[in-house]
């Protein structure tokens, strides 16, 4: 872990507008900004109510999101952006439609390509375009970051951009915008946006100025979670997710996720399970898997969720899958149609992501991984 006086960089949008109602302020600041063409980026759902965000203008709508967007749905964006020549791109709806308006703004009209922007810092400036993001679910806190995410098809692998470039401009976060979230993916997104404030808080690269976002965030979602699984109108309740998101999001960009994310991904790449219901499933394993190493966090994160925990692994165990469990979510690889036989494939494929494992407090071998699925099926 890193010390109180060890460097870290910290970026946020610029202008964050948070609260019920506050989707329309999006056109008031498009339009005193002078913007006349924008490009909205969004699923087909979210297409559907795109007058909340009351734009004007020339104003496009691509509506083809996928979850967990390929590089095919990339390339569609970026035909899309081209023919719309927007000054504003948007993002409307989950992870997947804002990490594919960060990767218009900065590829739409530039020379490069995705292949060489992955990686981190690879983006040339300047970006041509601005760049609002506007959340409709609670977990990715995408709106927030400076990386995106993208499917090789051809290796089921993440393909993980990252820039200051890709910062919002304004993101518009307005919990009523998820009131029409179903119950079992509110439970799922819920606990992804736990899972990122979690592993940020008990990361190697912890940072006690990322901390207090990430055990707050965490407490949120132990206080709030179960209350709007079981109604999605509670406008309170999803308040306190969408900032628990936003706040997950902060932890990202200096910090990042760990372990967890890092084996969750190969549910979404291989099995296109969705990215909320991977890490809620695999979330209490790595926790207790990292308990060793940092057992005072772990009983914090745990006190947060409403579950006072020993150091003992198998309560911390016990206690974190119950979490999950009671908000019914599916808790087991077979569940979720994952094939016993893919499970070593899953664990080659988790081990190569270096970027994530190497943040883990424990080291988790390619025989600790496989060990966790097995446990998990």
């Amino acid at each position: 872990m890193v010390s109180l006086d060890s460097p870290i960089t910290i970026v946020r949008p610029h202008l964050i507008e948070f609260g019920v109602g506050t989707a329309s302020r999006l056109g008031k600041w498009a339009e005193d900004k002078g913007f006349k063409r924008i490009f909205v980026i969004s699923d087909a759902f979210n297409a559907s109510r795109v007058d909340v965000l009351e734009l004007k203008g020339d104003v496009t709508v691509f509506s083809e999101v996928t979850p967990e967007p390929d590089i095919a749905n990339l390339d569609k964006v970026l035909a899309a952006a081209e023919q719309a020549k927007a000054e504003l791109v948007v993002g409307f709806g989950g992870g997947s439609a804002m990490d594919l308006a960060k990767l218009a703004a900065v590829l739409g009209g530039s020379s490069q390509t995705l292949r060489e922007v992955v990686g981190p810092n690879k983006v040339k400036g300047p970006r041509t375009v601005a760049l609002a993001q506007v959340p409709t679910t609670s977990g990715t806190g995408s709106e927030a970051g400076i990386r995106a995410l993208i499917t090789d098809p051809e290796t089921q692998a993440k393909l993980a951009v990252e820039s200051i470039l890709m910062l919002a401009d304004i993101a518009v976060v307005d919990p009523a915008l998820t009131f029409t979230v179903p119950a079992r993916t509110t439970a799922a997104t819920g606990v992804d946006a736990m899972a990122h404030c979690v592993e940020a808080f008990t990361n190697r690269k912890a940072h006690p100025m990322i901390d207090i976002y990430a055990i707050e965030g965490a407490r949120l979602v132990g206080k709030y979670l179960a209350r709007a699984v079981r109604d999605g109108n509670d406008a309170q309740a999803r308040a306190g997710l969408s900032l628990a998101s936003l706040y997950g999001g902060f932890c990202l960009g200096p910090v990042n996720t760990a372990g967890g994310h890092a084996l969750a991904y190969p549910l979404g790449t291989r099995w296109h399970v969705a990215h909320g219901a991977a890490n809620a499933l695999i979330f209490p394993h790595v926790l207790a898997f990292n308990t060793p190493s940092v057992a005072e966090k772990t009983r914090a994160v745990m006190e947060a969720l409403g579950s006072s925990v020993s150091d003992d692994v198998a309560s911390v165990f016990e206690a974190a899958y119950g979490f999950c469990e009671t908000l019914g979510i599916e808790m087991t690889l077979s569940g979720l149609g994952v094939p016993k036989d893919d499970l070593d494939a899953m664990a080659d494929d988790a081990f190569a992501i270096r970027r994530l494992l190497d943040n883990n407090p424990r080291d988790l071998t390619r025989a600790d991984i496989r060990s966790i699925y097995e446990a998990a099926y």
